[in-house]
């Protein structure tokens, strides 16, 4: 059995994806393109190790900030797993949506795919100034967010067509709109008391000036904050603002491109939640 537990930051994916492994003896895959990575630890959101109560985790920390990963680079290390534990119960949890379609459908790449990078952090607005410093005579709409990634990616014009590899159960935790963003909002000013400023600044004091860190929200902009583009107060601000937009990207690119079954959490009695998502897969599991 294969399950992919997706949604926004801040609304229980982590803890919902260990309660799942410990009940349906599963394996867990990473499936946030900004986890892969070693260092970027709190402002991913990344699971702690006496978190993951000695449930196998895969895909976290693979990667040095300053390696390319592509979503064809993520697409053949989650199969090789998935052939790997031909038997086992595996858990996707993360909300890269791109990277769960690559894994689990029959998503194929061009040459040039297999080397490029979807910026899906970045808005749209940061992508037409991206694209306007390659070529400041391009003339792409800046709500054309397709056209924007081709065009800084030099990609082919046609998206792959894909269908389903895996009979996966795909979930996906929401809730209001309005709690969601307080949720994140309060998630940002947690990751600051962690210590985000000192993770940040190790990798700027190094001088490293990657894809992954001048994409990844809460590095981005605390970069800005070390050159003295923005105060320290602007930059809190605007990763609790890029936060938000891109949980609603995320919502929308979810909605668009996997049949997937939203479950509303309850955050006062998360075990509701959890009943519910259980009950929800064992029926599944018996229609099979």
């Amino acid at each position: 059995m294969i399950l992919a537990v997706i949604g926004p930051t801040g609304v229980g994916k982590t803890k919902l994806s260990i309660l799942l492994a410990k009940k349906y003896n599963a394996i867990i895959i990473n499936a946030d393109a900004m986890q892969v990575y070693k260092g970027m630890n709190i402002g991913t959101a990344k699971i702690k190790e006496n978190e993951k109560e000695g449930i196998p985790h895969y895909l976290f920390d693979i990667k040095d900030v300053r390696d390319n990963y592509t979503v064809y680079n993520y697409q053949l290390d989650a199969r090789k797993i998935i052939n790997k534990f031909p038997d086992k119960n595996i858990i996707f949890v993360g909300g890269t949506g791109l990277y769960l379609k690559a894994a689990l459908y029959s998503y194929e790449f061009s040459f040039e795919e297999k080397t490029t990078n979807n910026y899906e952090e970045l808005t749209n607005e940061e992508l037409y100034t991206i694209a306007l410093k390659k070529d400041p005579h391009m003339n792409i709409h800046k709500n054309n967010r397709q056209r924007l990634v081709r065009f800084l990616n030099k990609e082919s014009l046609d998206v792959p067509v894909s269908t389903p590899l895996y009979n996966a159960i795909y979930i996906g935790l929401t809730c209001e709109r309005s709690i969601l963003y307080e949720r994140i909002n309060n998630r940002v000013d947690e990751m600051f008391n962690e210590g985000l400023i000192s993770e940040v600044k190790s990798f700027y004091d190094q001088k490293i000036n990657s894809k992954a860190l001048s994409t990844a929200i809460g590095y981005k902009e605390l970069y800005k904050y070390f050159d003295g583009e923005i105060t320290l107060d602007e930059a809190k601000d605007l990763i609790k603002k890029n936060s938000r937009h891109y949980a609603k990207r995320q919502y929308t690119w979810f909605n668009n491109q996997m049949d997937i079954s939203w479950f509303n959490v309850n955050f006062n009695n998360f075990k509701e939640t959890v009943l519910e998502v259980e009950k929800y897969i064992d029926n599944k599991n018996k229609i099979k």
